[in-house]
């Protein structure tokens, strides 16, 4: 009669490790990523003296290979298991940190950023499958605190790396390469992990060509996900722009600062209360709707100065509440859809559709920027109407079958 709760504590227990050991390696790698990334601009054009055009198609070429990978690198995650997977991310991008910290051509650099988005490919999908593979009660907490790991990088990140830039880019790239490289150590720890609960990730499969081809021949069947994913696209081009729009609308540095450092800040708070409802269908169109109001506020930016900060803030809280309940209720979504095994390939799919449609939407909108005044109002004005848009057009994803079965333990 006790074994039952004797059985649920022990898988409790471990995923609780599980959770820890991912925070912990997003911890890592954030702090290292946004260290190094947050002065690589200025390294690239005032240190190694390259054009600001070639700086830009260096690092587009990042996210563009990693955009198209994200689906490959998703279908290979529930081939060979999460937790190789994220090692081989974790060692390709400490790899690719040394090389960027060694390069002094642009070959050198095209190679470095090339490993870089092979590495981010494999690594989203991988600690993300992880967590997909506790059980559902700890699943959205254990998400929420992988969030707020890294949005304590994304502010920690940028001032570590200003202190050990006084020691150079050198020293910069090297304490970041050994970040990722302790990423893979603690990947490495999860390979002997318990089975993962019913409708998670696993790492016993065994690596074939068949298997892969066939994860990707069963997300591209399922057309009530694939609706859902094109319609949520336009989430990664509307928490990804705010990054351009700040920065060309304000030329002071201080008042850019403080508007990122409370769009994280606000990120990482919602996170709990997200930890609590992430797996309500309805999430998602709050989050959209929440991005569509941060673009139409900045509309209003007056010119006195405190009226200008108060309204700053207002678009950083709302950017930040459609941040984090964006990557929350995405995750779960995929959660619900995904059949046993296949979470790295619904994950990989959308992370696809949405770095595409990210990538051709500020190719789109880079052109409104340049003319400024009525141009950027223009493009917030497109950006905040594709919000409600999408909000308007989202239809709730699909839960899987045999999710009522797993939930009462009879798979």
């Amino acid at each position: 009669m006790s074994t039952a709760p004797a059985s649920r504590a022990r898988r409790a227990l471990a995923d609780h490790r599980v959770i820890a050991v991912v925070v912990a390696i997003q911890l890592a790698i954030s702090l290292g990523y946004y260290a190094v990334m947050t002065h690589v601009v200025a390294h690239l054009h005032h240190d190694l003296g390259l054009l600001a055009g070639v700086v830009t198609v260096v690092l587009t070429v990042r996210v563009a290979v990693q955009n198209m990978l994200f689906l490959p690198a998703g279908v290979l995650t529930d081939t060979i298991g999460p937790a190789r997977t994220g090692a081989l991310a974790c060692v390709l991008r400490a790899a690719a940190f040394a090389l960027l910290g060694a390069a002094e051509g642009v070959g050198g650099l095209l190679v470095a950023v090339v490993v870089m988005a092979v590495g981010g490919a494999l690594f989203h999908p991988a600690a993300q499958s992880v967590l997909a593979g506790t059980a559902p009660s700890h699943r959205s907490r254990g998400f929420s605190a992988y969030v707020i790991a890294g949005q304590v990088g994304a502010v920690a990140g940028p001032p570590l790396g200003l202190l050990l830039l006084a020691g150079g880019f050198g020293l910069l790239s090297a304490v970041t390469t050994g970040a990722w490289v302790a990423g893979a150590v603690l990947f490495l720890l999860l390979l002997h992990r318990p089975a993962p609960h019913p409708g998670g990730s696993t790492d016993r499969v065994r690596p074939n060509v068949r298997g892969f081809a066939a994860g990707v021949s069963a997300v591209f069947r399922d057309r009530g996900f694939l609706r859902f994913a094109l319609i949520a696209a336009p989430s990664t081009l509307l928490t990804s722009q705010v990054t351009t729009v700040i920065p060309l609308k304000e030329a002071d540095s201080g008042t850019t600062t403080l508007f990122f450092c409370a769009v994280a800040l606000v990120t990482a708070a919602i996170q709990p209360w997200c930890g609590r409802r992430g797996d309500h269908p309805r999430l998602l169109r709050s989050g959209l709707l929440c991005a569509g109001a941060g673009y139409l506020v900045l509309l209003a930016t007056p010119s006195d100065h405190r009226s200008r900060i108060a309204v700053l803030l207002a678009a950083a809280v709302l950017h930040g509440l459609a941040a984090g309940i964006m990557q929350s209720a995405l995750f779960q979504a995929v959660a619900r859809c995904a059949p046993s095994g296949r979470f790295g390939a619904y994950t990989g799919l959308l992370s696809f559709l949405s770095g595409a449609f990210s990538l051709a939407g500020g190719f789109v909108i880079a052109p409104l920027f340049n003319i400024g005044g009525w141009g950027m109002a223009a493009a917030m004005t497109v950006l905040g109407l594709l919000a409600v848009l999408s909000a308007l057009a989202l239809p709730a994803p699909e839960q899987r079958k045999a999710s009522v079965l797993e939930a009462t333990g009879r798979v």
